[in-house]
Formats: structure tokens, C-alpha cells, sequence
């Protein structure tokens, strides 16, 4: 082809709008090049037949309007984006495929797109200076169209990906109190809901911190929970439920080699960690009843740590030598019973009272109030402790993982 010389701009857009439509005719072979390229080099990208179906119809979609703005000489400014290509984002962000995927796609597909501009200008036999100028003219448009659409899809993506995990923070949340309530539940079915493998020993957090000028306080401790669960020894990811802007739940699953040792771990974690908030823990307790049971062992050790004027204490375990509760407990016995009963599940009972006080196992001073509902008699054999004995005795201990 003989090219019109170049007298001025209008013929470089001419041109380049002539080369464009030559380029149309090849529209199929170009974005099926593009589409191959980004299988063989993007690996996130591959996905079931309809994910394929869709990023084809996003790549024909892209290479159709940014022809469009060449050969009709259309400001990148004033162009739409293509509507499969906002819905490819959106669905990548819903099956958490990294945005640095989704980026690297569109690098990718213009460097593809470019080449083929690059041999349809020399096919075209132009005049030196004005094949350097349409190519020059065509690189400027697309890396426009490039920086354009890279921030439409992104913008996409992360408002997806917010609204999703949202929604699934939401449903997890949902799932996790039905499981602490007591409900009757299948447990494959809720380990598929939340994404956390209940079929464990689990170790129960809850974190709690002041607010920060950032907003970002949820997000300081979900990155902080997963560090505790590496410090703990787990091989998989904790579960993290948002409670309020600072105050959450986490659970740690953890092998039968690792539970021993966890708390001790996760204590010499925290004391070290700077900007850490404040955490109690429960006890690694295995099966649904363990992640209820330790989940109230870190509520209750938080509600200690209040109670008694130690709400900024960094770290408090239910197995804390020395730790009162008589401030929150005094004579109810039955929320006695069930903190010593939690506490006992690696404990013998109540050791003999001393001071008014009955002994537990080393991990706290609970008031030994409970005779009081039997007074002694002369042909009675049972003393103040041995009574409370029998009113906070153990309730399990730490094995290997049930099979709920």
C-alpha cells in the first residue's frame, strides 16, 4: 500500500484509522492470541468453562474499544468501559484471584495488541516517517486506554471485593454464633461455611485494643491473630470475627503436638510484639464442645482482666497462677462452676481450702462459698471444700481431637 504523505496530523489519523480497520478483519486472531497469552503466563486466570467464556468476551470487549477510539479518533476520556470487562473484575474479586492477576492481564493483552499493530504497519508499506508516526500515534492511544481501564476495572474490583467479603464476614459471623449457641449443627457444613477446620483443638482469643486515629483497628488485629496462630505452631489459618471496631474473636486450630505448649507460645508472642493488643485466652480444647468451651474461657479471662483493673493487661490465660475472680464470681456458684470447670480441663478438683478460700489447680483463687448451702452435721463427713468440690469439678480434659 501506498501511504498519503505526511503533510499533517489529519493523515496520520487517517492512517492510523486505516491500519486500525485492516485490523478489524483480524479481530478473532488477535484476541484469541491475547487470550492464550494470559493462560500460559497468568495461572490465577484459569477457571471453569463459563470464567474462560466471560474473560474472552472482556478481551474481545477491550480490543474492540480501543480499536473504536483509534478509528473513529475518540478521546480515551469519552470512552465506555466495556461492560463484560467491570463484570470479569467483579468476579475475580468474588473468587479472591489477586488484583496483581487482573493487572498484569491487561499488560499483557496490550503488548499483544501492540505487536500486531507493529506487523500490520509494516504490511501496510508506509513512507519511514509516517509509519513512525502512526505507530507512535497508536502506542500513545493504548497506553491511554491502558492507564484508563487498568483504574476502571481496579476501582471495580476493590468495591466487589469490600461487598463480598462484607457479605461473607457477615455470614460467617452468623454461622459462628448459631455454633457457640449449642444449636444442633453439621459440622462439615459449618466447617465449609466458615472456612475454619472444626475437627481440631481449638485455642479461643479475644483481642481487644483503643481506638486509633487510622480506623484501623480490626484490620491490626486480624493481621495480629494470624501471627499468633504461627507463634502457636498451627498449619492453618485462624478464624477472625469482628465483634465491634475493637474488639474481636478468634479461634486457633491446632494439632495434638502443638496444643500443649500453645498458650506459652502465644504468651511469649504477645510480650514481645510491639503495638499489640490486649488478648485472653481460653484453654486448647478439642471438638465443638472444646471451641465453645475455650471461646468462654477467653470471654470470661477478658471480663477478669476488666474487672480487676487489668483491662490494659497485654495478655491473660485462663491458666494464669494467681489470677482473682472473686470480684466477678463471688457467691454464684454456678458461674463458679463453670469457670473452674472450664479452667480444670487439664486440672484436678478443688485442692482443701485455705483461708475461706478453695484452691483450683493453680490457676486462680475462687471463693469457697458453696457449703453454705449444706451446713454440717454431726454425722456429717464433708468439710467446706469438699463441698465445693462437688459443686466445681472437672468436665474434660485435653485429648486428641473429637470427631464431632
Amino acid at each position: 500500500m501506498a501511504g498519503p504523505s505526511r503533510d499533517s496530523d489529519t493523515s496520520v489519523t487517517e492512517t492510523a484509522a486505516l491500519i486500525t480497520s485492516r485490523l478489524d478483519n483480524k479481530l478473532g486472531e488477535v484476541t484469541e492470541s491475547i487470550q492464550q497469552l494470559l493462560a500460559a503466563e497468568i495461572s490465577e486466570l484459569h477457571g471453569d468453562a463459563q470464567l474462560q467464556e466471560l474473560l474472552h468476551d472482556t478481551v474481545v470487549a477491550n480490543v474492540d474499544t480501543f480499536f473504536a477510539s483509534i478509528r473513529h479518533n475518540i478521546p480515551v476520556r469519552n470512552v465506555e468501559p466495556p461492560t463484560a470487562a467491570m463484570e470479569y473484575a467483579r468476579r475475580l474479586a468474588q473468587r479472591e484471584i489477586s488484583a496483581n492477576a487482573l493487572v498484569r492481564a491487561y499488560r499483557l493483552g496490550h503488548r499483544t495488541a501492540l505487536k500486531a499493530f507493529i506487523a500490520e504497519i509494516r504490511a501496510a508499506n508506509l513512507e519511514r516517517q509516517l509509519s513512525m508516526d502512526v505507530y507512535e500515534l497508536i502506542e500513545a492511544v493504548s497506553f491511554d486506554y491502558i492507564d484508563w481501564i487498568s483504574q476502571q476495572v481496579i476501582a471495580t474490583y476493590q468495591a466487589e471485593r469490600d461487598h463480598w467479603l462484607e457479605n461473607r464476614t457477615s455470614l460467617r459471623t452468623l454461622r459462628v454464633r448459631e455454633l457457640l449457641s449449642g444449636a444442633d449443627i453439621d459440622v462439615d457444613a459449618i466447617t465449609e461455611a466458615i472456612s475454619y477446620p472444626l475437627r481440631r483443638i481449638h485455642l479461643a482469643v479475644v483481642a481487644w485494643c483503643g481506638e486509633s486515629s487510622d480506623g484501623d483497628e480490626l484490620a491490626v488485629m486480624e493481621r495480629f491473630a494470624q501471627k499468633l496462630a504461627e507463634s502457636a505452631g498451627a498449619k492453618e489459618n485462624p478464624l477472625f470475627i469482628p465483634v465491634d471496631r475493637v474488639t474481636a474473636w478468634a479461634w486457633i486450630p491446632l494439632g495434638a503436638g502443638a496444643a500443649p505448649d500453645a498458650v506459652a507460645r502465644i504468651r511469649a508472642f504477645t510480650e514481645t510484639a510491639k503495638g499489640a493488643p490486649s488478648i485472653a485466652v481460653g484453654n486448647p480444647l478439642p471438638g465443638i464442645d472444646g471451641f465453645r468451651r475455650s471461646h468462654r474461657q477467653a470471654q470470661d479471662g477478658r471480663a477478669v482482666a476488666i474487672a480487676t483493673g487489668a483491662a490494659e493487661r497485654q495478655f491473660t490465660a485462663v491458666s494464669d497462677p494467681g489470677l482473682s475472680v472473686a470480684a466477678l464470681l463471688g457467691d454464684n456458684v454456678a458461674a463458679a462452676s463453670a469457670w473452674v470447670g472450664g479452667c480444670s480441663d487439664r486440672s484436678p478438683p478443688l485442692r482443701k481450702a485455705t483461708n475461706g478460700f478453695a484452691k483450683p489447680c493453680g490457676c486462680f483463687w475462687a471463693p469457697a462459698r458453696a457449703s453454705r448451702a449444706q451446713p454440717r452435721s454431726s454425722t456429717s463427713t464433708s468439710t467446706p471444700s469438699s463441698t465445693a468440690s462437688g459443686a466445681l469439678s472437672n468436665v474434660g480434659d485435653v485429648r486428641s481431637p473429637t470427631t464431632d
